[in-house]
């Protein structure tokens, strides 16, 4: 049952959107059906600031509404694709450009948190240079000499966060009892994946924690680097890091380094994104320009650890497979692959999904990324998924939500940015690692030897005590018979159940 806080929130968040005329702005009413093109100039008459580009009126909602509501900022501001230039670059600000709080503020919580004052820990302590939704970032530098960059979450952050989840939690429940043809998307789900991920940034040992696991698995690769966590700068609300090479991909200038090969920084984006989610099973999950540095000639180091996605053995087999097939068009395969999965119910037809894929797949195969329109791709994938019944999965919500993220990005660095002949080595070392004959061998002498060492351990045990039959005498007797039936069924039947 939602408190009656989260009522007024969830209708004091409608409210900050209709002021701010974001919630059906007048620049998209020819795109309205006349019901909702009514409700839109009737609620624009609540509207008091109706100055500024939808961007920018959206963007300042977001800022007032909290962090969740930038978090859904920052990933609208990289599809500038689909949303048009202006109004991606007017949501650019909720990537690291926020109001800061106190320098005052940061250092006594630095000083609480290390349990030692901040100029006992670095040798100098600079005002932010970036301020997001849950902290802010201080250049410092330490005894050593070394540049750091030190990250300090908001005061009271802990409190808007649980607002937040908390209205969150509501509209999905409104979602699911108002409006049916949206259940598929699983509201309750998604948001309780969002509310995790949340809670989980709000304790920046987890983040130091993600970051020394991903520096091991990008020097692997080569296609992106982190920073060096700095232990003894580390607590639940401080963490230091080493200070990030080149410039963040959020200035304009970013991009205009001599020496920089953009077609090879966005591969390298692709690439990395690929590498950790199928390779290692672990990736960062919230790649926006805000947490990427690059330099020339095509170096990307990514910061904000904060988020992180995982996924198991069979998720990460299923996503190789169904790349491979659609960078060889194998569209059958990629259809049977989402029915091995479960990801489409048993009771359609493979084929017929099959062919509804190829009507998306050719269009877009092998063009670049200026000649696709995502916005109608993105438009005939969400009626593909409404036609097949397709669930939102929620272990997917962080490995899609990066994808689009990454995808977006890259087309920033490189318009002409060709998605699927970055993401082909990638896949094609996966496939031939973990599908090859040799590697069915290896999978199948690890079964074996499982399976051997379980019976094996069977016929080293004891042999079971067998109690002897149940042998009831008179009618005492035959009513404990009755009785241990009678219970064994009842158990039977409630596990059934």
């Amino acid at each position: 049952m939602a408190s009656l806080g989260a009522v007024a929130r969830l209708l004091g968040a409608g409210w900050i959107l209709v002021r701010n005329d974001a919630l059906l702005p007048r620049e998209i009413e020819g795109y309205l059906s006349p019901p909702a093109r009514f409700a839109g100039r009737v609620l624009r008459v609540f509207a008091r600031r109706r100055d500024g580009r939808p961007g920018e009126r959206l963007g300042r909602a977001c800022e007032a509404l909290g962090p969740v509501a930038i978090k859904l900022g920052q990933l609208l501001s990289t599809r500038a694709d689909i949303f048009g230039r202006p109004f991606a670059e007017d949501l650019g600000r909720l990537k690291d450009r926020l109001d800061p709080f106190p320098d005052a503020v940061a250092r006594a919580t630095i000083a609480a948190e290390l349990g030692r004052p901040v100029e006992a820990v670095f040798a100098t302590f600079e005002p932010p240079v970036g301020a997001a939704s849950l902290a802010q970032a201080h250049p410092a530098t330490l005894a050593d000499g070394r540049r750091v960059a030190v990250k300090v979450l908001r005061p009271g952050i802990e409190r808007r966060v649980a607002a937040d989840a908390e209205v969150l939690a509501l509209a999905a429940r409104l979602i699911v009892a108002l409006a049916p043809p949206l259940r598929r998307l699983e509201p309750q789900k998604f948001a309780a994946t969002v509310i995790r991920a949340a809670e989980l940034e709000l304790d920046l040992r987890m983040e130091a924690a993600g970051a020394d696991e991903l520096a091991e698995v990008m020097a692997r690769d080569g296609y992106m680097t982190a920073p060096q966590v700095v232990w003894e700068g580390v607590g639940k609300r401080v963490l230091t890091l080493t200070w990030a090479d080149g410039m963040p991909l959020s200035e304009d200038r970013a991009l205009e380094q001599p020496g920089l090969d953009r077609k090879a920084l966005a591969d390298n984006l692709t690439r990395a994104f690929l590498a950790q989610a199928l390779d290692h099973g672990v990736f960062h999950a919230d790649l926006h320009e805000g947490n990427l540095f690059v330099a020339a000639p095509a170096k990307l180091q990514a910061v904000d650890y904060g988020i992180m996605g995982r996924l198991g053995p069979m998720e990460r087999r299923y996503l190789a497979e169904i790349l491979w097939g659609f960078l060889r068009r194998d569209y059958m395969a990629v259809a049977q692959v989402h029915f091995d999965a479960g990801y489409v119910p048993a009771r359609h037809s493979v084929a017929a999904f099959a062919q509804a894929l190829r009507a998306v797949g050719e269009p877009v195969f092998g063009r670049v990324a200026n000649a696709v329109a995502m916005s109608r791709v993105l438009s005939q994938l969400f009626e593909i998924t409404a036609l097949f019944e397709m669930h939102l999965r929620p272990e997917l919500v962080l490995l899609q939500k990066t994808m689009v993220t990454v995808e977006g990005v890259a087309r920033r660095i490189d318009p002409e940015h060709d998605i699927w002949a970055a993401s082909e080595p990638v896949v094609r070392r996966w496939i031939a690692r973990e599908l090859s004959p040799a590697a069915r061998i290896r999978r199948f002498a690890v079964e074996a030897q499982t399976a051997l060492a379980a019976i094996a351990r069977l016929a080293e045990a004891p042999p079971p005590v067998i109690a002897p039959p149940l042998q009831p005498t008179g009618r005492l007797g035959w009513f404990a018979a009755g009785a241990v039936i009678a219970g064994a069924a009842f158990l039977a039947a409630v596990w059934l159940i």
